[in-house]
Order: C-alpha cells, then sequence, then structure tokens
C-alpha cells in the first residue's frame, strides 16, 4: 500500500518533504520502531479515541508509552473512550490497519500531542502500512499541526520482571 494518499497530499500541500524509511513488515509503531532502529522516544504512535458526542480526536503518543484516558479528559475537559482499529476501518480506507500516520491533522481530525514528543527535533510515524515509516524534521512536525493541543497525556509502560 505504501504511503496513504491523505498524507500525501497533506504534506504535498504544505510543500514538506519527509524522508522515506523501509523496513520489514512490523506490527505498530513500537515494532516499527525497533524494526527501523529508531529510538523509541522519536516514534509518534497515533491512538484514535472518540468523546461522548461521536466526534473522533487522535491522540499522539511516543511508541513506548500509553495514553492516559483520565489527563486527555482533563485536557479536553469531557469524556472520551479508546477506538478499536476495527472502528476506525472506514475513517482510515487508505491505510492498513495498526499503520495509521501519527498526523490528525491529515484527517481532518483534533489532535492532541504528548509534550515529550512536541519538541522533539526528530520524529518518524507511520506511513500508513506495515513497512515504511517518515522521518520528519521537529519544526516540521509542528507545522504540520498548527491546531494541535500539547499535554502530558501519556505514560511510560512499564514492564515488571
Amino acid at each position: 500500500m505504501s504511503m496513504s494518499e491523505s498524507l500525501r497530499n497533506y504534506l504535498a500541500a504544505r510543500n514538506i518533504r519527509a524522508e522515506h524509511i523501509h523496513h520489514p513488515y512490523s506490527e505498530g509503531a513500537l515494532q516499527s520502531a525497533i524494526a527501523s532502529q529508531v529510538p523509541l522516544k522519536y516514534m509518534a504512535k497515533a491512538v484514535v479515541l472518540e468523546d461522548h458526542e461521536g466526534r473522533q480526536i487522535m491522540a499522539v503518543v511516543p511508541a513506548s508509552h500509553k495514553v492516559s484516558l483520565s489527563r486527555v479528559n482533563l485536557l479536553l475537559e469531557r469524556d472520551c473512550r479508546l477506538l478499536t482499529e476495527r472502528e476506525l476501518a472506514d475513517r482510515f480506507r487508505d491505510c492498513e490497519l495498526g499503520a495509521i500516520p501519527a498526523l490528525g491533522e491529515a484527517f481532518s481530525m483534533e489532535t492532541l500531542v504528548d509534550e515529550s514528543l512536541w519538541w522533539r527535533d526528530d520524529v518518524f510515524l507511520e506511513s500508513g502500512d506495515h513497512k515504511d515509516l517518515l522521518h520528519i524534521k521537529g519544526e516540521h512536525f509542528r507545522a504540520l499541526l498548527p491546531h494541535a493541543k500539547q499535554g502530558a497525556i501519556a505514560f511510560e509502560e512499564q514492564t515488571w520482571h
């Protein structure tokens, strides 16, 4: 499938170039970062939520983190729930399930970005399939999300041994 057409058009309309990184097939942002040897703190993961009125919101967090619904709800001042990949199939028809690009505004979605990603010099994200990433300079990432809200909306997942 390669890059999402919605994403390609969004980047082209804003005259922003992104480095294309091909990698072995992988499921999800975390595995894509590992396959591409990208530090997890630079890999943006898209998590799609829905509020009580049915509006969809994209939360963008580092691949190694989980979204905190309580923090999101406080930031938005409304209740949200996580959507499943199956619930997203119609909205992201030009993307493979589990490979949604972490640029909500490219899909006309309200977007929240975890503050730990917002000021990174480099950001990596899924391109819409399970074999390709995009590398975008941080200043371009911020320019692509002019209406995004930033906040501490994620926490690092702890692994217990």
